[in-house]
């Protein structure tokens, strides 16, 4: 344990992602809350966005980011603002994780590494510009990646995602009398996500196509990931090809059982759970997608940044009953 705290900024402070992070960091025992930014909460109480934080902590919203008195700053605003943020501090010399999609693409001149623990924890490790990835980005890669190298031309993969995936700001299909006893298909093929998703893929050898379907689920949090695919691999094999991959990830157990949303939603875990069924394989994939699959994989990525143990402030159950 380190000798001295280290001091925390977040920027778009009223947002779900945002009170994730209060929720993880304000009992993380390696960090302090430095200052929580927000333009429309400026100079009230946390508690006035995130109610369940009434009593617990006297944390005012500042409108402003003081960046210099903090070591490490989350960025949880809109796609779009961060770029703009980070070229208007190019010379603060602190750890930024950034929890939108503006830094995800590798391209020229992109100082951020992508944080996938599983696959680039080395890189993380020694960076201090990290773009986290986005949450069904997560629950894809997770679960194709220990057979990138393998897989066929083509994958199909479907993911139904809870409301919160929408983020805070009411619209058409987030609305209660909308979400409630209904499903939906959007951006069939064409989600924002699959880019890094087929990055990181290709990273590790699959060229193929990845066909996905985003489904909105009628319910709060949780990403269900269903993906299948041809394979010659018999069931024994496909299973210690995950475990294998996954022996050392802290927060990925591949499951001896059909898993359920339950088993994650809370917690920042992800479950896996290959089969093989005649000559195809089905791979399903839980997280919780405002915990792994955002602000408890972003703090998972500043203990890595920071040198804290992996799991540190992470210990969250989930919320089975």
């Amino acid at each position: 344990m380190s000798s001295q705290k280290k001091k925390t900024g977040i920027v778009g402070g009223a947002g779900y992602t945002a009170g994730e992070l209060l929720r993880i960091l304000l009992n993380h025992p390696e960090v302090e809350i430095g200052f929580v930014q927000s333009e429309s909460h400026g100079g009230e109480p946390l508690w006035k966005a995130h109610q369940d934080l009434y009593g617990v902590t006297d944390i005012l919203f500042t409108p402003d980011c003081p960046v210099d008195s903090v070591d490490v700053l989350f960025l949880c605003s809109g796609h779009g603002k961060s770029r703009s943020f980070v070229e208007g501090i190019s010379s603060w010399e602190g750890t930024i994780i950034d929890l939108s999609q503006d830094f995800r693409l590798k391209e020229d001149g992109n100082p951020f590494v992508y944080g996938l623990p599983e696959v680039f924890k080395k890189e993380i490790a020694s960076s201090k510009r990290i773009a986290n990835p986005g949450c069904f980005a997560t629950a894809l890669q997770l679960s194709l990646i220990p057979v990138a190298q393998i897989l066929p031309s083509e994958v199909h993969s479907t993911g139904i995602t809870g409301s919160t995936g929408a983020g805070v700001k009411p619209s058409e299909t987030t609305h209660f009398s909308w979400r409630s006893s209904n499903l939906s298909v959007y951006k069939p093929f064409t989600h924002q996500h699959l880019g890094e998703v087929r990055q990181t893929l290709s990273y590790l050898g699959f060229k193929g196509d990845l066909n996905f379907i985003p489904v909105r689920g009628d319910f709060t949090r949780g990403i269900m990931m269903s993906s299948y695919f041809d394979c010659s691999l018999s069931e024994e094999e496909l299973i210690e090809t995950y475990k294998e991959f996954y022996k050392d990830a802290m927060f990925v157990d591949v499951v001896p059982f059909n898993p359920d949303l339950k088993m994650v939603v809370g917690s920042n875990r992800a479950v896996v759970y290959p089969r093989i069924y005649g000559k195809k394989a089905h791979v399903v994939c839980m997280i919780d997608n405002l915990v792994k699959g955002a602000s408890g994989q972003a703090v998972q990525n500043m203990n890595i940044s920071q040198g804290f143990p992996e799991g540190e402030g992470l210990a969250l159950r989930a919320l089975r009953f």
